[in-house]
């Protein structure tokens, strides 16, 4: 561990702490690119899960963010505050009066996963999975940002083209999304990367086309070099993603975020497919298509 991870300069720490989660939310996002590589981690993680901290435990969270429990308190130090506790105060004073299903979800998990004396059945797992889904859809509803979401509407009414690009579990959505924006008369291409062709799928993004990249941590590679690419090229780019903190928001036209639900291990894609699928409806409205235009071409089945 560098002497960095250890050390923060006394200059950069705060006289006092933030008054409330939302202003200490804001500094984290302010200060996040001064902050050592193991506070990095934990700033994500506060960004992301921000609604999940009133009933985290301090080991829940360094073993999220693959840290030692001692880098949540020097992050909390860092801050202005004396400990996690007092830093954790803050978010329970915030979320008192507004428990979220994904908080509700969590402690229901804590308490399945605490039980020893009950094996769960393969029902139980199902309906895990099921109630990690809702929870991503209903926080999707309750953040969504309007202002943001009409900017993106914004972005895809106005491009020439439009280039799509996630990798891995992120491809699924991406071909998804050009599957939906190719029932519109608008030029749609899939950046696959087939055969490592990232760069020569790249190669005609001109300054009037939009390039549409979704990606969630720790943030593919791949898609960070073709947003590189479009940038490079002067065009507007839409970043769905699960953080401001996120390197891909970084200079984008525009920031859709969505937080998933999980089951043990696993990220649903839900809510992201749900947030792809509004943002084609809410196109297709400012596009005045017709209902007939989106159907399937007859003579073709499933």
């Amino acid at each position: 561990m560098s002497r960095t991870d250890h050390e923060t300069p006394l200059e950069e720490t705060p006289a006092s702490p933030p008054i409330n989660a939302e202003r200490l939310l804001q500094l984290i996002t302010d200060e996040y690119e001064s902050l050592p590589r193991q506070l990095k981690r934990i700033a994500s993680y506060m960004s992301q899960q921000s609604d999940r901290i009133m009933v985290d435990r301090i080991s829940d969270i360094a073993r999220e963010c693959e840290v030692h429990p001692s880098a949540i308190v020097r992050f909390s130090q860092r801050f202005g505050f004396s400990g996690f506790s007092e830093m954790q105060a803050l978010f329970r004073e915030a979320y008192t009066h507004k428990t979220t299903p994904v908080q509700n979800y969590q402690q229901r998990i804590r308490s399945m996963i605490a039980n020893k004396s009950q094996k769960a059945s393969g029902g139980d797992l199902a309906r895990e999975c099921v109630n990690a889904t809702l929870s991503g859809i209903e926080r999707l509803g309750l953040e969504l940002d309007d202002v943001a979401f009409d900017k993106a509407v914004d972005l895809v009414v106005n491009a020439d083209n439009i280039y799509v690009v996630g990798v891995r579990r992120s491809f699924a959505v991406a071909d998804y999304l050009v599957y939906n924006l190719q029932h519109t008369n608008k030029r749609i291409h899939l950046i696959s990367g087939l055969g490592g062709s990232y760069r020569e799928q790249m190669r005609s993004v001109r300054a009037n086309d939009l390039v549409i990249a979704i990606s969630f941590s720790p943030y593919g590679k791949e898609t960070q070099h073709c947003l590189r690419i479009a940038q490079h090229h002067q065009a507007k780019t839409l970043i769905i993603t699960d953080s401001n903190l996120s390197p891909l928001a970084k200079r984008a036209n525009a920031v859709l975020l969505v937080n998933e639900g999980s089951s043990f291990a696993f990220r649903s894609l839900s809510a992201t497919l749900c947030l792809c699928q509004a943002l084609f409806i809410a196109v297709a409205y400012r596009l005045e298509l017709k209902v007939d235009e989106i159907h399937e071409q007859v003579g073709f089945d499933d």
